[in-house]
C-alpha cells in the first residue's frame, strides 16, 4: 500500500515508517523540514512537504494514497487548546478526502479514558469530544468516519513508548531529575502508567493497519501499569539521585509542563489487541532500558 504518514520522522513515527517499509509498503512522509524530507528519503520513503496548519494540503495528500497513518501531534504545553483545535482540523480534512472510500485512516491517541479503579481496555471510549477537549476529541471524530466509509482505527500508545534516543515523558522526567537533583513523584507514587517500547509499537501499528477492522481501537500496551514510585526509583538508581514524594500542592513548581500528567493513573491492558493482531510484544521492559543507560546524558541526544 502507498500509505501518506503524518509524523513519519517523531520518535514513534520513524519507527513505523522503517516497519512499513521492511514489509512491502511505500511511506509518503509528511516533513515540515528539509532535515526531515531528507531523512524520510534516506530510508526510501517519498517526502510530502507541509504541515499540521495546512488540512488542505493534508487532504490532497491523504486523496492520493491507499490509507492514511496519523501520528503528528503539535505538543504545545503552552497552548493545549490551539494544538486540540488545530488537530481537530487536520483530522478532519483528511477523513472528509478518505469518506466513502474504504481506506484505512489510523490515528495515534492515549490510554485517558476516564476509568478509575481498573485497568483501560480496548472497549473503553474516550471521553473527549470536540475540538476543544485533549487532543481536539479527534479519536472519536475519526471513529464517527467508520460509518461513512472509512477503515478508521484509533491507536492507543501507552504513557511510555520506551527506548534509546526517547525524548518523551521518561525522558522528561529523566532531566527533571537531573535538573533538581532528586527524583520526584506524586503523592504516594502510586500511581501507575503503562508502557511499550518503540519497536512493539511500530509492529502494532503495521498490523493494525493490516487487520485492524473500522471503529477499532488498539492498545500498544506490554506493561500494564507500573508505579510512578517504582519508575522513580529506578531512575534514581541509574542517575545516583535519591527519589522524594512531591505535595500535590508542589507538583507545577516541580515538573513543570509535566504537571498535567505525571500524577495520571492510567493502567491499561492489551489483551483483545493481541488476541486480534497475533501482537506480541518481545522489547525490553521500562525497567530494563532504563538500566541499559536509554535515558543516560549522551542517549538523550540521539536522533531517532
Amino acid at each position: 500500500m502507498r500509505l501518506f504518514v503524518t509524523g513519519a520522522t517523531g520518535w514513534i513515527g520513524s519507527a513505523v515508517t522503517d516497519e512499513l517499509l521492511a514489509n512491502g509498503h511505500q511511506v509518503v512522509g509528511l516533513a515540515r523540514t528539509p532535515g526531515a524530507a531528507t531523512a524520510l528519503e534516506a530510508k526510501g520513503a517519498t517526502a510530502q512537504q507541509g504541515d499540521l496548519d495546512d488540512p488542505a494540503g493534508l487532504a490532497t495528500a491523504a486523496t492520493a494514497a491507499d490509507g492514511v497513518i496519523h501520528l503528528a501531534y503539535k505538543h504545545d504545553f503552552s497552548n493545549y487548546a490551539a494544538a486540540g483545535r488545530s488537530e481537530y482540523a487536520a483530522v478532519e480534512s483528511m477523513l472528509d478526502s478518505l469518506a466513502g472510500s474504504g481506506r484505512p485512516f489510523l490515528i495515534a491517541s492515549g490510554l485517558a479514558t476516564g476509568t478509575t479503579g481498573r485497568a483501560a481496555t480496548e472497549d473503553d471510549p474516550s471521553p473527549f469530544h470536540g475540538p476543544d477537549s485533549m487532543r481536539g476529541g479527534s479519536e472519536n471524530l475519526a471513529l464517527e468516519y467508520a460509518d461513512r466509509g472509512v477503515r478508521s482505527v484509533s491507536l492507543r500508545f501507552a504513557a511510555s513508548v520506551h527506548g534509546a534516543g526517547d525524548h518523551g515523558f521518561i525522558a522528561m522526567l529523566t532531566d527533571t531529575a537531573r535538573e533538581r537533583g532528586v527524583v520526584g513523584y506524586v503523592g504516594d507514587g502510586s500511581n501507575r502508567w503503562p508502557a511499550v517500547h518503540r519497536s512493539d509499537a511500530a509492529l502494532m501499528v503495521r498490523l493494525a493497519l493490516e487487520k485492524a477492522p473500522a471503529g477499532g481501537r488498539v492498545h500498544a500496551v506490554a506493561e500494564e501499569g507500573l508505579s510512578m514510585r517504582d519508575i522513580s526509583e529506578a531512575i534514581g538508581t541509574e542517575l545516583g539521585l535519591p527519589t522524594t514524594s512531591v505535595d500535590p500542592g508542589e507538583v507545577d513548581a516541580h515538573f513543570g509542563g509535566m504537571a498535567r500528567f505525571v500524577g495520571l493513573d492510567i493502567p491499561a491492558t492489551s489483551h483483545q489487541t493481541r488476541a486480534l493482531l497475533g501482537w506480541r510484544p518481545t522489547g525490553p521492559t521500562l525497567f530494563e532500558d532504563i538500566a541499559a543507560g536509554a535515558y543516560a546524558r549522551d542517549a538523550a541526544s540521539e536522533v531517532a
